[in-house]
Protein backbone atom coordinates (compact mmCIF):
# COMPACT_ATOMS: atom_id res chain seq x y z
CA UNK A 1 0.00 0.00 0.00
CA UNK A 2 2.84 2.42 0.78
CA UNK A 3 4.17 1.86 -2.75
CA UNK A 4 0.96 3.29 -4.20
CA UNK A 5 0.94 6.26 -1.83
CA UNK A 6 4.52 7.17 -2.66
CA UNK A 7 4.00 6.91 -6.41
CA UNK A 8 0.85 9.04 -6.14
CA UNK A 9 2.87 11.73 -4.36
CA UNK A 10 5.55 11.54 -7.05
CA UNK A 11 2.96 11.73 -9.81
CA UNK A 12 1.35 14.74 -8.10
CA UNK A 13 4.61 16.67 -8.04
CA UNK A 14 5.43 15.62 -11.60
CA UNK A 15 1.99 16.79 -12.74
CA UNK A 16 2.76 20.27 -11.41
CA UNK A 17 6.15 20.18 -13.13
CA UNK A 18 4.60 19.24 -16.48
CA UNK A 19 1.88 21.84 -16.07
CA UNK A 20 4.57 24.50 -15.74
CA UNK A 21 6.39 23.19 -18.83
CA UNK A 22 3.17 23.11 -20.85
CA UNK A 23 2.28 26.65 -19.80
CA UNK A 24 5.76 27.85 -20.79
CA UNK A 25 5.46 26.11 -24.15
CA UNK A 26 2.08 27.73 -24.83
CA UNK A 27 3.36 31.15 -23.77
CA UNK A 28 6.48 30.97 -25.95
CA UNK A 29 5.02 29.16 -28.95
CA UNK A 30 1.51 30.45 -29.50
CA UNK A 31 2.34 33.95 -30.64
CA UNK A 32 -0.13 35.95 -32.77
CA UNK A 33 1.60 34.71 -35.95
CA UNK A 34 2.04 31.09 -34.87
CA UNK A 35 0.39 29.84 -38.08
CA UNK A 36 3.66 30.51 -39.89
CA UNK A 37 5.62 29.37 -36.89
CA UNK A 38 7.69 26.23 -36.49
CA UNK A 39 4.71 24.51 -34.84
CA UNK A 40 3.30 23.75 -38.26
CA UNK A 41 6.56 22.08 -39.32
CA UNK A 42 6.12 19.30 -36.80
CA UNK A 43 5.16 15.94 -38.31
CA UNK A 44 1.65 15.35 -37.00
CA UNK A 45 1.06 12.03 -38.80
CA UNK A 46 4.31 10.31 -37.86
CA UNK A 47 4.24 11.57 -34.29
CA UNK A 48 0.58 10.54 -34.14
CA UNK A 49 1.55 7.00 -35.11
CA UNK A 50 4.28 6.81 -32.48
CA UNK A 51 1.85 8.33 -29.98
CA UNK A 52 -0.66 5.56 -30.68
CA UNK A 53 2.07 3.06 -29.87
CA UNK A 54 2.78 4.81 -26.57
CA UNK A 55 -0.93 4.89 -25.74
CA UNK A 56 -1.08 1.18 -26.61
CA UNK A 57 1.61 0.60 -24.00
CA UNK A 58 -0.86 1.73 -21.34
CA UNK A 59 -3.16 -1.03 -22.53
CA UNK A 60 -0.37 -3.60 -22.47
CA UNK A 61 0.65 -2.54 -18.97
CA UNK A 62 -2.96 -2.76 -17.84
CA UNK A 63 -3.04 -6.30 -19.27
CA UNK A 64 0.13 -7.09 -17.30
CA UNK A 65 -1.50 -5.82 -14.11
CA UNK A 66 -4.66 -7.80 -14.81
CA UNK A 67 -2.74 -11.01 -15.45
CA UNK A 68 -0.70 -10.48 -12.29
CA UNK A 69 -3.90 -10.25 -10.26
CA UNK A 70 -5.09 -13.51 -11.85
CA UNK A 71 -1.79 -15.22 -11.07
CA UNK A 72 -1.00 -15.71 -14.77
CA UNK A 73 2.72 -15.04 -14.55
CA UNK A 74 3.57 -16.14 -18.09
CA UNK A 75 1.15 -13.57 -19.47
CA UNK A 76 2.44 -10.98 -17.00
CA UNK A 77 5.91 -11.45 -18.47
CA UNK A 78 4.59 -11.23 -22.04
CA UNK A 79 2.69 -7.97 -21.44
CA UNK A 80 5.58 -6.40 -19.54
CA UNK A 81 8.00 -7.14 -22.38
CA UNK A 82 5.52 -5.79 -24.93
CA UNK A 83 5.12 -2.61 -22.87
CA UNK A 84 8.89 -2.11 -22.88
CA UNK A 85 9.04 -2.63 -26.65
CA UNK A 86 6.26 -0.09 -27.28
CA UNK A 87 7.96 2.45 -25.00
CA UNK A 88 11.26 1.97 -26.82
CA UNK A 89 9.62 2.37 -30.22
CA UNK A 90 8.06 5.64 -29.03
CA UNK A 91 11.48 6.91 -27.94
CA UNK A 92 12.90 5.87 -31.31
CA UNK A 93 10.19 7.97 -32.99
CA UNK A 94 11.01 10.92 -30.75
CA UNK A 95 14.68 10.54 -31.68
CA UNK A 96 13.79 10.54 -35.39
CA UNK A 97 11.79 13.72 -34.94
CA UNK A 98 14.61 15.41 -33.02
CA UNK A 99 17.07 14.45 -35.76
CA UNK A 100 14.78 15.93 -38.41
CA UNK A 101 14.34 19.14 -36.45
CA UNK A 102 18.07 19.47 -35.84
CA UNK A 103 18.67 18.99 -39.58
CA UNK A 104 16.23 21.89 -40.13
CA UNK A 105 18.28 24.02 -37.69
CA UNK A 106 15.63 23.91 -34.97
CA UNK A 107 17.37 23.33 -31.66
CA UNK A 108 17.29 24.41 -28.04
CA UNK A 109 19.06 27.70 -28.78
CA UNK A 110 17.45 28.55 -32.13
CA UNK A 111 14.29 30.16 -30.75
CA UNK A 112 11.95 30.23 -27.79
CA UNK A 113 9.90 27.64 -29.67
CA UNK A 114 12.92 25.34 -29.90
CA UNK A 115 13.77 25.86 -26.25
CA UNK A 116 10.26 25.20 -24.99
CA UNK A 117 9.60 22.33 -27.44
CA UNK A 118 12.77 20.41 -26.65
CA UNK A 119 12.40 21.06 -22.92
CA UNK A 120 8.80 19.85 -22.78
CA UNK A 121 9.13 16.83 -25.06
CA UNK A 122 12.62 16.02 -23.81
CA UNK A 123 11.53 15.85 -20.19
CA UNK A 124 8.59 13.69 -21.21
CA UNK A 125 10.98 11.41 -23.10
CA UNK A 126 13.15 11.25 -20.00
CA UNK A 127 10.12 10.12 -18.01
CA UNK A 128 9.34 7.46 -20.62
CA UNK A 129 12.95 6.29 -20.42
CA UNK A 130 12.80 6.13 -16.61
CA UNK A 131 9.55 4.18 -16.85
CA UNK A 132 11.12 1.71 -19.27
CA UNK A 133 14.01 1.18 -16.86
CA UNK A 134 11.65 0.58 -13.93
CA UNK A 135 9.44 -1.76 -15.98
CA UNK A 136 12.61 -3.50 -17.13
CA UNK A 137 13.64 -4.06 -13.51
CA UNK A 138 10.18 -5.37 -12.63
CA UNK A 139 10.30 -7.62 -15.71
CA UNK A 140 13.71 -8.95 -14.72
CA UNK A 141 12.47 -9.66 -11.20
CA UNK A 142 9.40 -11.36 -12.64
CA UNK A 143 11.55 -13.61 -14.83
CA UNK A 144 13.73 -14.44 -11.81
CA UNK A 145 10.71 -15.65 -9.83
CA UNK A 146 9.54 -12.61 -7.87
CA UNK A 147 5.90 -11.53 -8.03
CA UNK A 148 4.53 -15.07 -8.01
CA UNK A 149 1.87 -14.10 -5.48
CA UNK A 150 -0.71 -11.34 -5.77
CA UNK A 151 0.27 -9.50 -2.58
CA UNK A 152 2.81 -7.02 -3.95
CA UNK A 153 1.69 -3.51 -4.82
CA UNK A 154 4.80 -2.80 -6.89
CA UNK A 155 3.23 -3.68 -10.22
CA UNK A 156 0.21 -1.46 -9.52
CA UNK A 157 2.47 1.38 -8.34
CA UNK A 158 4.58 1.21 -11.49
CA UNK A 159 1.34 1.15 -13.47
CA UNK A 160 0.23 4.43 -11.89
CA UNK A 161 3.46 6.04 -13.09
CA UNK A 162 3.28 4.52 -16.58
CA UNK A 163 -0.33 5.56 -17.10
CA UNK A 164 0.56 9.07 -15.88
CA UNK A 165 3.33 9.29 -18.49
CA UNK A 166 0.81 8.36 -21.19
CA UNK A 167 -1.75 10.89 -19.94
CA UNK A 168 0.88 13.62 -19.97
CA UNK A 169 1.78 12.73 -23.56
CA UNK A 170 -1.90 12.87 -24.57
CA UNK A 171 -2.04 16.47 -23.31
CA UNK A 172 1.33 17.38 -24.86
CA UNK A 173 0.39 15.80 -28.20
CA UNK A 174 -2.92 17.64 -28.24
CA UNK A 175 -1.38 21.03 -27.45
CA UNK A 176 1.85 20.77 -29.43
CA UNK A 177 0.79 18.80 -32.50
CA UNK A 178 -2.99 18.87 -32.93
CA UNK A 179 -4.06 22.33 -31.73
CA UNK A 180 -1.95 24.30 -34.26
CA UNK A 181 -3.66 22.43 -37.10
CA UNK A 182 -7.22 23.12 -35.99
CA UNK A 183 -7.10 26.80 -35.11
Amino acid sequence: MENKLMIKLIVGTEAMFFLALIMAFVYFSFTPDFKSHQLLNLDLKTTGLFSLLLFSSSFTYWRAESNYQKGQIAWLKFWLVLTIILGCVFLFGQGREYSSLLDSHVNVSSSTFGTSFFTLTGFHGLHVFAGIIVIGIVTGLTFSGDYTNKKSSVIAAVGIYWHFVDIVWAVVFLIVYVLPHIS
